[in-house]
């Protein structure tokens, strides 16, 4: 039985709630949040800060992978690469992760954020699958 992904559900991933993160989807392979810029996003040069974009595809990513894993199976980061390609001081970002490949252990994602429809990074991550320990 898949695992599910709680949209938006208090508690669940109080990161995404401290830097405002919301979902509007998370289903099999593929999912999209969005978070609307703050001055508590920004850097010292009044933009958003590389962190919040770089939260927004690894939260993406396993809110996509989520859905595609067993009841007993976790996920974690491996890695992450992302490219920054324009810098926002306002307005909305939009993160759009769809799931490449899936293995029994290893999948690969990619997520790209865009702001108005303009394209400001892009990443590709790595995630390792394993099964949960039991207490």
């Amino acid at each position: 039985m898949p695992k599910k992904f709680p949209l938006n559900a208090e508690g669940f991933h109080p990161f995404a709630e401290l830097i405002g993160l919301k979902f509007s989807t998370s289903k099999k392979g593929y999912s999209e949040c969005v978070l609307e810029i703050n001055e508590k996003l920004l850097n010292p040069h009044k933009v958003v800060h590389g962190g919040v974009i770089y939260s927004m595809a690894d939260t993406g990513m396993g809110a996509a992978l989520y859905p595609l894993l067993d009841e007993d199976d976790l996920c974690a980061t491996v890695e992450i690469k992302i490219a920054y390609f324009a810098a926002i001081a306002s307005g909305i970002l939009v993160c759009k992760t769809k799931v490449i490949h899936k293995g029994k252990r290893i999948a690969v994602l990619e997520s790209e954020i865009e702001s108005n429809g303009r394209l400001t990074a892009k990443a590709i991550g790595t995630y390792s699958i394993f099964k949960a320990k039991g207490d």
